[in-house]
């Protein structure tokens, strides 16, 4: 991804799908796919979490990465792709809406990448949601970020997964998106996993799925 022509390519991909039709799901999830992933990958989550009324929307990053640079470099390093991938997250709320499906009926959750992806987007678009997991990821920005978060998210339950060694995801970063998230009114639930790999714990997937059946 080294021009413009291909970040506008983030709202021209690929969107899979795993579940019921939209509009006889109990809930809706949003799944967002890790850097060098794909759609089709970050769905084996569905099956893990295997709860049957409820349907999982996941899209395709161009070139399998939503933005090109490590989630804690300078935002302007990762644009212009950090802002098409938020809004890649905002038409697919809209497509749901547009259904009659409120915000608070919508989950939003995702891995590496994708999990930073979930925390930044909450931020900057705080309301009631269903629910956000955030799995090996954290907030976008360098050391010394100040994330705002003047809105409310008005008791979204929120879970944060993630190993104290984990080779992309800084510790002091998941604290910190699990103070900004509960300091703006999320329910928050971190779990820290000791020596754990980049890769997801069977205890997040039980963690999920009591949240979506909560």
């Amino acid at each position: 991804m080294d021009n413009f022509s291909d970040a506008e390519q983030h709202n021209k991909q690929s969107l899979l799908t795993y579940g019921p039709a939209l509009e006889d799901a109990r809930l809706v999830i949003i799944l967002l796919h890790g850097r060098g992933a794909t759609s089709k990958e970050i769905l084996f989550l569905a099956e893990l979490i295997d709860i049957h009324d409820v349907t999982y929307l996941a899209p395709q990053a161009p070139g399998k990465s939503w933005y090109p640079n490590k989630f804690t470099a300078t935002l302007a390093s990762n644009e212009p792709w950090l802002s098409l991938a938020l809004d890649r997250i905002n038409s697919l709320l809209d497509r749901i809406m547009l259904l009659g499906i409120p915000p608070e009926k919508v989950v939003l959750g995702g891995f590496s990448q994708g999990a930073c992806l979930v925390g930044e987007y909450a931020v900057r678009n705080p309301q009631r949601y269903g629910g956000l997991f955030i799995l090996s990821g954290g907030l976008i920005g360098p050391p010394g970020t100040q994330w705002k978060g003047n809105a409310s998210l008005n008791n979204t339950p929120i879970f944060i997964g993630c190993s104290d060694r984990d080779e992309h995801i800084p510790l002091e970063r998941v604290y910190e998106t699990a103070e900004v998230l509960a300091r703006m009114g999320g329910k928050v639930e971190t779990k820290i996993f000791p020596n754990l790999a980049h890769t997801v714990h069977p205890d997040e997937i039980s963690t999920i799925r009591k949240m979506l059946t909560a």
